[in-house]
């Protein structure tokens, strides 16, 4: 074969955002391809593992073994991604030290930086003092009461909260944003700092701006979280998202 480079062969994208997907999601990858759609050159790619039960039983649980997680990164490494995102809430209702050990994992595992919808979410309250917060979930009360009490436990108060009290992951995405706006306006009652949709199943992301309109609460997505927390990873301003909530000038 003639050794020659032929000029423009190649394009590159200028930022690839690879993300850990639960395997039975289907809201989180059309949302956060939308949102990464709005920086010019960037892409957004995804690798599952197998979830698809949100409860507090050792057989739930064990659906977040560090090991399949990190087989999933590895395969995201193949893409030679910049930053991996892990888009899931389960740092929520088993500690948030689980997700900065998975971090560290990934990172020595793929020599990768990483992050991931929780770790970014404390970020944002953190940066913005949020010290009153309105939970919205699909989950059950006792995955609910954890995540209540955890967040207690770095000095976030939760205000207000509503939960659906479902555990199939798969019908998370089938609540409709109609009844999302609904709980969303009824914990704004209360009036905290920034209000969370806590599951990165829900079709909620992309309702940011019409409810923070309405209500004059911020919404910190899970989703949005996600790629707000890549995005600083890696030192890409997240302001360049447009439409997507408040969270995006913070």
């Amino acid at each position: 074969m003639a050794n020659f480079l032929i000029k423009g062969l190649f394009v590159a994208n200028t930022l690839r955002l690879g993300v850990l997907t639960p395997s039975s999601n289907t809201a989180l990858e059309p949302l956060t391809s939308a949102l990464v759609a709005t920086i010019h050159g960037a892409s957004a790619h995804f690798s599952r593992f197998k979830v698809t039960e949100i409860a507090l039983s050792e057989r739930a649980l064990g659906q977040f073994d560090d090991s399949k997680i990190l087989a999933a990164a590895e395969l995201l490494a193949d893409a030679r991604v910049d930053v991996i995102g892990w888009s899931g809430t389960a740092a929520g209702w088993m500690g948030f030290d689980t997700d900065r050990q998975l971090v560290e994992r990934i990172e020595d595992r793929t020599g990768i930086p990483a992050t991931t919808a929780v770790l970014a979410l404390n970020e944002l309250i953190g940066l913005r003092d949020v010290t009153r917060l309105g939970l919205v979930s699909p989950y059950t009360d006792d995955v609910q009461r954890r995540i209540i009490a955890n967040y207690a436990d770095i000095g976030v108060q939760v205000v207000a909260e509503r939960h659906l009290n479902i555990c199939v992951n798969h019908d998370f995405a089938l609540v409709s944003q109609p009844a999302l706006c609904q709980l969303l306006e009824e914990v704004s009652q209360e009036r905290p700092q920034a209000n969370v949709t806590y599951c990165t199943n829900l079709r909620a992301a992309d309702l940011a701006g019409q409810i923070e309109q309405r209500t004059g609460v911020p919404l910190l997505d899970t989703v949005s979280t996600t790629v707000w927390g890549m995005l600083r990873r890696v030192g890409v301003s997240p302001a360049q998202i447009h439409g997507w909530g408040e969270m995006f000038t913070w």
